[in-house]
């Protein structure tokens, strides 16, 4: 009797254990899954303040060009609720912008040398310091999580919550060519 008694505790011990562990595996996928949309509304607000320094820059180039109004047509309105693809999408037709604006600069002299046009600049690069920054964490999250994921035993866990591996942040292919270099 006391043997069985015993070999019962041990079986309720170890129940115990297992559900303790698998609460806390399912925690923390979702903590992970909380990580990775906290990052990836970093994102979303590095690309929202590189949108406000890039229209602060078109309305000072406004005096000097007459294409702004075809620049500013191409900016892109962000909103939230955007898949990582689309953001992707929306960062690169910024890109795309931007490189037409230092053209407008290069052709109008005196806009180059303007102070608030010099500033402007300084924030859309620290804008994409910045979304640099919220790209590699919303990365790191996802790798954390995909690991979690894939590796055993918290993957039987995960997989029982039917979740899925998370899609990394990845450059457009035209910016993963090599960059021509000319002097």
């Amino acid at each position: 009797m006391e043997f069985t008694l015993a070999i019962a505790a041990a079986a309720a011990l170890i129940a115990l254990i297992i559900l303790i562990w698998w609460v806390r595996t399912s925690n923390g996928f979702k903590r992970r899954q909380i990580k990775i949309k906290e990052a990836l509304s970093g994102i979303e607000v590095a690309l929202t303040k590189r949108w406000d320094m890039l229209t602060k820059l078109l309305d000072v180039a406004k005096g000097f060009s007459g294409h702004e109004r075809e620049l500013f047509a191409e900016v892109v309105s962000l909103r939230r609720g955007m898949s990582v693809g689309e953001l992707s999408g929306a960062a690169g037709q910024m890109d795309a912008v931007a490189s037409r604006l230092n053209v407008v600069a290069e052709a109008y002299p005196q806009l180059r040398s303007s102070e608030v046009f010099v500033q402007l600049q300084a924030g859309i690069r620290d804008a994409e310091e910045h979304l640099q920054a919220a790209r590699r964490l919303y990365n790191s999250n996802v790798t954390g999580f995909n690991t979690a994921l894939q590796v055993f035993p918290s993957g039987i866990v995960g997989k029982a919550m039917k979740l899925e591996d998370q899609a990394f942040f990845e450059a457009e292919a035209a910016k993963r060519a090599d960059v021509p270099m000319r002097f």
